[in-house]
């Protein structure tokens, strides 16, 4: 990752309803959660979530799908685990530390553990 892409999604997160919804949204799975059920949710007026919603998805760092009437977001995990390979690069005394797996998010993952 180049570290003006890591710097971009750094700022998207770095609003408290911006993370709270990227975290939501990571908890949600790679299904995601339409727009509308993470404003209730968070207790937040659609239109305020919409607008921190496009931040994350221009960073990068979230997907949207129209599906009908309904907006589904959704993590983009390959991102995510970019931007943690890129912030934990050469940790650990200059080791190289393995960030999250995309598998460990997987409905069938979580039904075996």
């Amino acid at each position: 990752m180049e570290t003006k892409h890591a710097v971009k999604a750094l700022a998207a997160i770095a609003h408290e309803s911006r993370l709270e919804a990227y975290r939501h949204l990571v908890q949600a799975g790679p299904a995601g959660m339409p727009a509308g059920q993470l404003a209730e949710l968070m207790g937040i007026p659609p239109s305020s979530l919409s607008f921190h919603l496009k931040e994350l998805v221009n960073a990068d760092l979230l997907t949207s799908t129209q599906e009908g009437r309904f907006v589904f977001y959704s993590v983009k995990y390959d991102s995510m685990t970019n931007l943690l390979a890129y912030l934990t690069e050469n940790c650990c005394g200059g080791n190289p530390c393995s960030p999250v797996l995309i598998e460990a998010c997987s409905p069938a993952q979580k039904a075996t553990t």
